[in-house]
């Protein structure tokens, strides 16, 4: 029979059987497994609603405690795992464990970035060891790989919210945490999995704002005359501010087509393959006749270099700080309604080319969107009207048929 003890534990080390089975399917289970118990004072803990824990020691002999099993089944696999693992894990190996256990999140990190090969380029490589650096080691870049648990990454993330930190920027943070604590957790530093059961934050974008057309022709005008070349191709083919910046000639491939193939980064202010995309990698966009007439006029008056590039900086491709410097111009000669940036003359594409009926697929290709869920989420608005104009356009075959 089940002995329960203080703390309403429940000893493994004959057997259990797990409640709700028959005495016929009872579980062997060997000697120094460990326990699973309930820490509540209810008179009947195998049938109250409250979780389990379980006790049990380590392929290092710590003993440690889990919490959060449903039932008895659940807690007994668990421990069943647990005891499997420290059976293999040579003491060799249980010693690397524990050394790596002891390391703190910012030690940890310091070898662990370097082999992140795959998103070390650019900006992603950056801005990775920018959420460690900014977010992430002043609140617990301190804290031993072994202690982390799932409580200490959701307390963590109670201190991004309580900090003021967005939805959006909390995500890409929680994500380079994540990743670190599930290689750490894999390569077994951890008993626990530290991720389990934690809500990561949810990112809702914030509708975007359009800039008028009427804005966007004064905007033009006013603007210095690389800017508003940059602004034609943002408004005009959904090129990103960086992606206009590179703006060739030689990538026009067809009197109605722009091939996109590069970036002045935002970072290096050098450039750079695009966005989601692999070295050497491209896309093509519509190249509306007013636009092809803009960049062709552009070079004329103002020229191009050997390889075709437009516009440029003092000390090389029209970067980022030369843009802001630019746009803080205009936008104090002519103050854009509230919302409105830099980014907007993008957005006004995607709502051009949706309201004309061209498929949302089409423009999320052409806008280099990662996903066409980036583009559903974030111009899902702009189409209010779809469901009632696809139910009146069906009804007009319907009617023959029916």
């Amino acid at each position: 029979m089940l002995a329960a003890g203080r703390d309403s534990r429940v000893s493994l080390r004959w057997f259990v059987r797990p409640f709700g089975r028959s005495r016929s399917l009872a579980r062997q289970l060997a000697r120094g497994m460990g326990s699973f118990f309930k820490t509540c004072s209810c008179a009947k803990p195998s049938r109250c609603p409250h979780l389990y824990t379980i006790r049990f020691r380590d392929a290092r002999g710590k003993q440690s405690e889990e919490s959060g099993y449903r039932n008895q089944d659940a807690a007994i696999d668990r421990l069943t795992e647990i005891y499997v693992d420290r059976k293999k894990s040579s003491p060799a190996v249980a010693e690397a464990r524990r050394e790596l256990g002891q390391q703190t999140i910012e030690e940890y990190a310091k070898t662990w970035l370097p082999r992140q090969r795959k998103i070390t380029e650019y900006s992603t490589g950056r801005n990775l060891a920018s959420h460690f650096k900014v977010q992430i080691n002043p609140i617990i870049g301190s804290r031993k790989l072994n202690s982390v648990t799932p409580t200490v990454v959701e307390d963590f993330l109670d201190h991004l919210e309580a900090q003021g930190v967005g939805r959006g920027h909390q995500l890409n943070v929680y994500r380079a945490l994540a990743s670190l604590l599930r290689d750490a957790f894999e390569k077994g530093v951890m008993a626990d999995n530290p991720l389990r059961g934690v809500q990561k934050p949810e990112y809702a974008p914030q509708r975007v704002a359009i800039p008028e057309a009427e804005y966007i022709t004064k905007a033009i005008q006013k603007a210095d005359h690389q800017l508003a070349l940059e602004i034609v191709l943002m408004v005009g083919c959904g090129l990103r501010n960086g992606e206009a910046r590179a703006v060739n000639v030689n990538n026009i491939v067809a009197d109605d087509v722009y091939r996109v193939t590069e970036q002045v980064h935002s970072s290096t202010h050098q450039l750079a393959k695009l966005k989601h995309r692999k070295e050497g990698e491209f896309r093509e966009v519509p190249l509306p006749r007013t636009v092809k007439d803009a960049i062709e006029r552009f070079a004329d008056e103002h020229g191009a270099t050997e390889d075709g590039y437009l516009l440029r900086g003092p000390k090389g491709p029209f970067s980022e700080p030369n843009e802001r410097y630019r746009v803080a111009k205009l936008f104090k000669a002519l103050p854009p309604t509230e919302g409105v940036g830099m980014y907007s003359f993008r957005h006004f594409f995607a709502s051009n080319a949706l309201s004309h009926g061209i498929p949302i697929t089409d423009v999320a290709d052409w806008m280099g969107h990662k996903s066409i869920e980036v583009t559903y989420r974030t111009y899902r608005h702009l189409m209010p009207g779809s469901i009632t104009k696809a139910a009146v356009l069906l009804d007009e075959e319907l009617r023959a048929v029916v």
